[in-house]
Order: structure tokens, then C-alpha cells, then sequence
């Protein structure tokens, strides 16, 4: 388990990190979620022990991270820009995680490799973005630790790596202690994998909630009802979070209990009722709960 407790980073008068608490659950895939600059990256350094909070304190597995070879070898950090000591191979760069890492699988690296297409022995500077980007993936999973944490690490592939690459951290986590924690600027690109997400604005953690929770809490139902019946007659016993009309289609996100929105909307006699599954970016606007707070603002 990963704890953050009250954690704050300062670079002169600019507070990249503000007292932030966080609880990271094993086993659980956890997306951090912010713009460039709400500090993510900060946040990931710390994490990995790169830098200390200036208060506060970050644990991982009730060990302290920061100066702590002995925790640092649970973990494996992909930074948003890679880097490769200069004019390395990937082979070079293998055999030098391989002695950083007791757990590390050298025919795991020779079989990602394979399999991502990448030529094991030619320079990585000639490697396009991409190429770096499932490189540090590879010796990340390789290096079979129990956490990975990624910064924007699926910047930069395409959408085929980026579906393999999910897919294999949802075997890893299936298959032995395995805990992602992925921090991106994009709601859409965290929406099919993470279990939990977290959302920072301006250093501060606006939420951080289970998505399985927040849906079973949060409901989107279209719904028709007969033209001589009128809505608002029941709206004000609804929790009415968003609502759209388009036509006779009625469009709401309704927080509660599913079956008691439904007994109350059948009240009107629709001619027509579905539930539809919320997208990752609904549950984020209906969950923080902030007036005027526009997430498509921050996250897009």
C-alpha cells in the first residue's frame, strides 16, 4: 500500500504540491489525473524517492521512500521523458536494470522485445518517442517489481501499443502483486483500465475515488415519457445531478440507489427507459461537485 500523508512540495514561490493525502490500494490500477502543471510529475517524483517533500511524509509498504534502497526495490518509475545513458542499446540498458533489480527477468526483456518489434543492439537515439516510450515499458516490466509508476507513458504510442500495453499489465496484475499507478492529462486514455483515479488541480487533490463506487452511487438513464406528462412534477424527489432534453428524450444523471430512481421515474408512465453506462469524464463532473468548476477545461 502506498500512503501520502499531508505532502507538500515548494520550488521557490511556486507550491507544485499541496498537501496532499492519498491512499494507493494494492492490486488496483490507480490513474492520477491533472493538466499539465497541476502536479503530477511532482507528485510521481516523490513517490520514487527523486525528491522529498519539503512536509509530509510517503510510504510505501510502511517503509519511507526517500534515501531507501531497500524500498526503491519494490518500485520501477517511467518519467514522461526516459532517460538512456548515452549511446546505449537496449541490451546496454538491460544489463544495467538487471543489476539494479534482484527480481529482474532477463527472458521477460528478450520476449517483450520480440514480441514490441525493437531492435535490441541498435542505438536508442535513433529510437523514435514511441520506440523510448515501449523500451522503458519493456525493462519496467522486466524488472518485475510490485508498483510501476508511469508518466505519461502512453503518450506517444499508438492506439494498437497502447491497448497492448494495458493488456499486459491487466495479466501481470492477474498473474502475481502487481500495482500500476498511471498519471496522464487524458480522461480517455485511463477510462478502460484504472479501477481508481485521482484528480489534482494546482497541486491539490480534488477527489480521489473508486470507480466502482462512484458508479454504483451515480446513475445515467434516458428516459420518454408520455407528452401530457410533466417532469418537474417528480424532479424535486430525484438527486438530479445533470439533466438534457432533446425532443421527448430526457437525458439525466441521477445520484441514489438505481432501482429507487426507476420506481420513481415509472411513476410518469415512460414509453421508453435505459440505463447507460457513465463515461469517465461524467463520473468526474459529477462527483466533485464544484460549482462553476469545468473539467473540460482542466483535463483537455
Amino acid at each position: 500500500m502506498i500512503e501520502a500523508n499531508n505532502v507538500t512540495k515548494r520550488f521557490g514561490d511556486l507550491t507544485a504540491v499541496d498537501d496532499v493525502t492519498l491512499t494507493i490500494e494494492e492490486g488496483k490500477v490507480f490513474g492520477l489525473i491533472g493538466t499539465n502543471g497541476a502536479g503530477k510529475s511532482t507528485f510521481l517524483r516523490m513517490l520514487s524517492g527523486i525528491l522529498t517533500p519539503d512536509t509530509g511524509s510517503i510510504e510505501i509498504d510502511s517503509m519511507p521512500v526517500y534515501e531507501n534502497p531497500k524500498c526503491k526495490e519494490s518500485f520501477f518509475f517511467i518519467s514522461d521523458e526516459a532517460y538512456f545513458f548515452l549511446n546505449s542499446t537496449p541490451d546496454d540498458m538491460e544489463r544495467f536494470y538487471e543489476k539494479c533489480y534482484l527480481s529482474y527477468d532477463r527472458s521477460r526483456y528478450e520476449k517483450l522485445m520480440g514480441n514490441f518489434g525493437l531492435d535490441r543492439r541498435r542505438k536508442i537515439s535513433t529510437f523514435s518517442k514511441g520506440m523510448k516510450k515501449q523500451l522503458s515499458i519493456i525493462l519496467g516490466l522486466a524488472a518485475m517489481t510490485k508498483y510501476i509508476f508511469c508518466d505519461e507513458t502512453f503518450d506517444g504510442l499508438d492506439p494498437v501499443m497502447r491497448q497492448a500495453v494495458k493488456s499486459i499489465f491487466a495479466s501481470d496484475m492477474s498473474e502475481r502483486e502487481f500495482t500500476p499507478v498511471i498519471a496522464s492529462h487524458n480522461l480517455r486514455e485511463l477510462e478502460d483500465i484504472c479501477d481508481t483515479v485521482g484528480l489534482l488541480h494546482k497541486g491539490g487533490m480534488l477527489m480521489s475515488e473508486d470507480l466502482d463506487d462512484v458508479k454504483g452511487d451515480v446513475h445515467k438513464i434516458q428516459v420518454v415519457f408520455p407528452d401530457e406528462f410533466d417532469p418537474a412534477s417528480i424532479s424535486d424527489r430525484l438527486r438530479i445531478l445533470e439533466s438534457e432534453q432533446r425532443g421527448s428524450l430526457h437525458t439525466y444523471i441521477i445520484r441514489g440507489r438505481e432501482s429507487a430512481i426507476k420506481d420513481i421515474l415509472r411513476e410518469g408512465n415512460p414509453v421508453f427507459m435505459e440505463a447507460l453506462p457513465l463515461s469517465l469524464e461524467e463520473i468526474f463532473i459529477t462527483s466533485t461537485g464544484v460549482e462553476g468548476y469545468d473539467i473540460k477545461k482542466i483535463i483537455y
